[in-house]
Parts: C-alpha cells; structure tokens; sequence
C-alpha cells in the first residue's frame, strides 16, 4: 500500500512538473521561430542601394532604408550620408530620433535658430537621441554616414516653413 501511494505521488509529480515545460516550449518556439525569421535581414555593405534622400532633406544627401519603412508605424533603420558642408536647418521630428556616426563628423545643435557655437560635433562612433519635438539643426562639415533609428512613422518639420526645401520654388 506504502509503495502505491508513492508511486503514484511521483507519477502525478512527474506529469505536473513536466506538462508546463513541453507545452511552454513547444508554444513558445512554434510562435517565435515564425516571426523571428520573418524580421532576419542580413546586408553586406555592396548590397546597400543609396537612393536621393526624400524632399525633406536638403539636396545632396542619400539615404539607404535597411529595415522597416520610415513612413509608416513601426520600427525602422536608415543610414543618411551627408557630403561635406551640409546643413539641416532648425527642425524637429514627430517621434525620438536616435543617430550614430558610422563616418565622417555629425554636428548637432538645439534651438529655433542654426548657431554655430550651439553645435556639439560627434565622431564616429558618436551617438545622440533627440526627443519628440526638440526643436535641432545639424551640419556635416567633412560629410559623413550617420544610422538613424527609431519608430516610425518618421518626419521632419522646420521651424521655419522657409527653410523647408519643399517649398522652395520651382523653376
């Protein structure tokens, strides 16, 4: 009787204690691998195909989308290569802005108005995370390539409607 009553305390103990285990396992790997291998990108830099940056940006940079799509909600990876002596005049994003310096210089610098004197110059390797709505300018004074990642959608809004190059006339 002793040894019945034992065994089957160690039988109901192993199914209790071993049924979570497989089920969790078996749940969480089968709704993880999917998306995981979904979301895996892999590029080489020769893959990268630099396209003209969008409007927003004055001319002469190039942008390089490497995951997600900055325009619309989610996350998203773009690198931005600025040539020498570029300018971003005051602006400021919808949603946080997070930039590393992969090349180059990157200077940038916080207010409604582009002061050289405000402007913090970061190297590579530097990194900086503006928040919604912090009103900044830049400059690439040697030029460069800067990552940029946050989530989308993604924007731009000068203080000043002039200095948009949206709205500069055209010819």
């Amino acid at each position: 009787m002793k040894f019945r009553s034992v065994s089957l305390l160690l039988g109901v103990l192993t199914l209790v204690a071993c049924a979570p285990v497989s089920n969790t396992t078996t749940k969480n790997d089968a709704s993880m691998s999917a998306p995981m291998a979904e979301k895996h990108i892999v590029l080489t830099s020769s893959a990268l195909q630099w396209v003209d940056a969008p409007a927003a940006l004055p001319a002469g940079a190039k942008i390089v989308v490497l995951e997600g799509d900055p325009s619309k909600p989610g996350p998203f990876t773009m690198r931005i290569q600025f040539p020498a002596n570029y300018r971003v005049a005051p602006h400021f994003h919808p949603t946080d802005e997070h930039v590393t310096v992969l090349s180059g210089t990157f200077a940038v610098g916080r207010g409604d108005t582009f002061d050289e004197s405000a402007l913090q110059e970061l190297g590579v390797g530097g990194f900086m995370m503006m928040p919604t709505g912090t009103k900044h300018f830049a400059r690439s004074k040697d030029g460069g390539i800067v990552q940029l990642h946050g989530i989308g959608p993604w924007g731009l809004t000068y203080v000043n409607p002039a200095d948009d190059p949206r709205n500069a006339p055209t010819e």
